[in-house]
């Protein structure tokens, strides 16, 4: 970042937003005005009809300068000459149309879809049903999880913010894979998100009367596209191939993620005590996750970047099972703070800035 002329003091981040009229980027929007060194200085809508961001969300009215409420058009150039780093909150397969232009115009992209999360293309394809038309730029991603990959988000022009179900999964999973404390096979993901992780575009099963008092798996079991993401993180954090089941439920909440995940220890001798010496040793210097002795709740870390892990070994006729907790925001952790976590590293701020 170029320095301030007259006090050597770094200046304000100027932030643009791509998509900013759903959940992620309402939330992009909230925690970024709260920023001590951010300022949003360009929305951007593919909308044919540009929308005032302050009419989207009426709670919004006032808080951003009117020149900025309404959107303009995607203009990777004019973007450039207002703005040092682009949040993608665009939907997947369209986000990877506009990162080469922006990363040519010379812009930092934090990229909050799925389009550059996974290295592999041919996974990607087969994951989303969709050509990867970006595969130059794919190999440069930086992948978004602070805890385990900050050197790469430091010094990288692209950055792949992850998904909020393998976020949550990774945390709690990758300092015991590390220490060789589970197995790599055959662990079992147990998670509910809260509607917004569906996003804001309506669908008949997602209205109120289907979700009131209703509790349930969705998708294609062992299919979810989160599973590939969460398989090949665990994979790259601890170095040897990783395979677990991922079945994901939708809450009759509005957001919050909670998780219960089973592993078979490598030792049968194994306390919970071993556990929590690797949570501690890895994130004792860790600001956004907390390592709990008490079982954790969305209600604790909903309008939070924080997750919240604990641990369980159960022993049944004679074998031992470890159970683990985790819990995050999906529109925080899992999405907009995580992304904005990312930013602060990539623009040498507090990594906490904005978000505490």
């Amino acid at each position: 970042m170029p320095a301030h002329p007259r006090n050597n003091t770094p200046m304000s981040i100027r932030v643009a937003i791509l998509g900013p009229t759903g959940y992620t980027g309402l939330a992009l929007i909230e925690w970024l005005l709260r920023h001590p060194d951010a300022r949003i200085t360009y929305l951007a809508s593919h909308r044919e009809e540009l929308p005032n961001i302050g009419e989207v969300f009426p709670r919004l009215q006032s808080a951003i300068p009117d020149d900025v409420a309404v959107c303009k058009p995607i203009d990777p150039e004019a973007i450039a000459h207002q703005a040092d780093v682009a949040f993608l909150a665009l939907p997947h397969r369209t986000a990877m149309q506009h990162v080469p232009p922006l990363l040519d115009a010379g812009l930092n992209v934090i990229d909050l879809s799925a389009d550059y999360r996974l290295a592999d293309p041919d996974l990607y394809e087969a994951t989303y049903d969709h050509p990867h038309c970006d595969r130059e730029h794919l190999p440069d991603a930086a992948y978004g999880l602070p805890e385990f990959f900050r050197s790469d988000i430091k010094h990288a022009k692209l950055i792949a913010n992850p998904g909020c179900y393998p976020t949550a999964a990774a945390l709690a999973l990758a300092p015991l894979l590390r220490r060789g404390i589970i197995a790599t096979q055959g662990i079992a993901i147990s998670a509910a998100s809260g509607v917004t992780g569906a996003g804001r575009a309506p669908a008949p099963h997602l209205h109120f009367p289907e979700q009131n008092e209703a509790f349930g798996p969705y998708g294609r079991i062992g299919m979810h596209r989160h599973q590939p993401e969460i398989e090949q993180t665990l994979t790259t954090a601890c170095g040897e191939q990783v395979g677990l089941l991922f079945v994901p439920h939708l809450l009759p909440t509005t957001r919050g993620i909670f998780q219960t995940i089973y592993a078979d220890p490598v030792d049968q001798d194994v306390t919970e005590e071993n556990i929590f010496e690797a949570y501690e040793d890895h994130y004792d210097d860790e600001p956004f996750v907390r390592v709990r002795n008490d079982l954790p709740n969305t209600r604790d870390v909903n309008n939070t970047n924080f997750c919240d892990l604990t641990a369980r070994v159960v022993r049944t006729n004679g074998a031992a099972k470890v159970v683990l907790f985790s819990t995050i925001d999906n529109l925080v952790k899992g999405a907009a703070g995580q992304a904005i976590q990312n930013m602060n590293i990539r623009f040498d701020r507090d990594e906490t800035a904005g978000l505490i």
